[in-house]
């Protein structure tokens, strides 16, 4: 086996956001997300999952995500920043939003419909399996491409849960699975967004336009 089949160059940012594959697939990304928001959405309540329902709220601020990417796609660095910081605080107030309703939950919540759950999750995480593989190559970007992919990478694992999730209601005839899952898919949440903003902040400040002085003072 050759030696440069182990060999990963991380590939110029410059060069990625220009390519009409990636904007392709933004595009792909967006569509697929926004109509699996519907669909959970539906089955959320329908079945009376938390873990589905944080699944769809999930799904809607990655379609905001999407939008907000191709928005800025040919931006200049800095604003692709900017944009990622955005998204990181979206990502980590879903987190904050779905630890509190599952505290709620603990006593006002009643047991969901496992066999929703699971078909609705298996659906959810055939959609962002392919989603994933097809942002892969592009996960070593700036931090507007890298909160993308994971966006994806955090989906694919929280439907897994959820479909976990749907097998433990079904065995315990318990709530705590489903809010188990919707607790740990905060988490994803909350790690995902702290570590796009923290790189985001870095691209800024290695742009100079974080804490940047005011240019108006002239040395004399």
């Amino acid at each position: 086996m050759s030696a440069h089949c182990c060999d990963h160059e991380t590939p110029k940012t410059e060069a990625i956001v220009n390519l009409p594959r990636y904007r392709k697939i933004l595009w792909i990304a967006l569509i697929v997300n926004a109509a699996m928001f519907l669909v959970e959405i539906g089955a959320g309540v329908q079945a009376g999952s938390l873990s589905l329902l944080a699944d769809a709220v999930d799904f809607a601020g990655d379609a905001m995500n999407y939008a907000v990417s191709l928005a800025v796609l040919a931006s200049a660095l800095a604003w692709r920043a900017r944009a990622a910081i955005l998204k990181a605080v979206s990502m980590m107030g879903f987190g904050l939003y779905v630890l509190g309703a599952a505290v709620w939950s603990v006593w006002h919540g009643g047991v969901p419909q496992a066999m929703t759950m699971g078909v609705v999750a298996l659906m959810a995480l055939a959609a962002n399996v392919a989603v994933a593989w097809m942002l892969y190559a592009f996960r070593e970007g700036d931090a507007n491409m890298r909160s993308v992919w994971l966006c994806s990478r955090n989906d694919a694992i929280g439907n897994v849960a959820v479909f976990m999730a749907a097998l433990g209601v079904f065995g315990t005839g318990s709530a705590w699975p489903d809010l188990l899952v919707a607790s740990l898919m905060a988490a994803l949440a909350l790690h995902g967004g702290w570590t796009v903003l923290r790189q985001a902040r870095g691209e800024l400040a290695a742009n100079g336009t974080l804490n940047s002085a005011p240019s108006g003072t002239n040395s004399r």
